[in-house]
């Protein structure tokens, strides 16, 4: 079973190879790397998604990234999505294939491309019109007017994000237990969900 791991680290030389020398003396088999955000103050927001072998439990690899000098995991998780990670230009790729349905596909596409667990379109009267197969059966309709993080009443569970499609759609993506979206990550969401709807009018 895959697993991912959040971790932040130094954006210095090195960091990523001693990195990738601790998950491998752990027991993990890395499989991608992907950055997801680079900040100011000099460090990095790095997923890697890893497979573990010989027994060894993804424990080991927690401790280990945690012993490296200004090394941090934020989180980690087992990756139903599973074997890649999805990155943007590829989910443009997927869009352009079939535009007049860009805009669900992209629904489709998103648990991959965030690593979350499920998306789904929201009609402000007719409820949920298009969603992933692990996604709620029925999503409140929020009024948002740009992408943002939601907290949905009952449930302290899951985190959310939303963006705007429409005065009457948006588009809602859920983490079960996390991690935070980072504001990087709610800036790509708008971007890849305006490219859908862009392609969807051109195609």
């Amino acid at each position: 079973m895959p697993f991912l791991l959040r971790v932040e680290l130094p954006d210095v030389p090195g960091s990523l190879g001693r990195l990738a020398t601790a998950i491998g003396e752990a027991g993990g088999d890395i499989e991608a790397i992907e950055i997801v955000e680079k900040r100011h103050d000099g460090t990095a927001l790095d997923d890697v998604l890893l497979e573990m072998s010989g027994g060894a439990m993804p424990d080991s690899v927690v401790s280990a990234c945690n012993q490296i000098e200004g090394v941090s995991v934020v989180w980690i998780s087992r990756y139903a999505a599973g074997g890649n990670l999805v990155l943007d230009l590829e989910a443009v790729e997927e869009l352009t294939a079939t535009p007049a349905e860009a805009v669900d596909r992209c629904v489709d596409l998103l648990p991959v491309t965030f690593r979350a667990d499920w998306a789904a379109r929201i009609h402000r009267a007719h409820g949920t019109r298009h969603r992933t197969e692990a996604a709620p059966d029925e999503l409140p309709f929020v009024e948002i007017e740009h992408t943002e993080r939601l907290e949905v009443e009952g449930d302290d569970v899951t985190i959310y994000a939303a963006t705007r499609l429409d005065g009457n759609q948006i588009i809602v993506i859920g983490r079960r237990g996390g991690p935070e979206f980072l504001d990087s990550e709610l800036a790509r969401l708008d971007h890849l969900v305006g490219l859908a709807q862009t392609i969807a009018r051109v195609g």
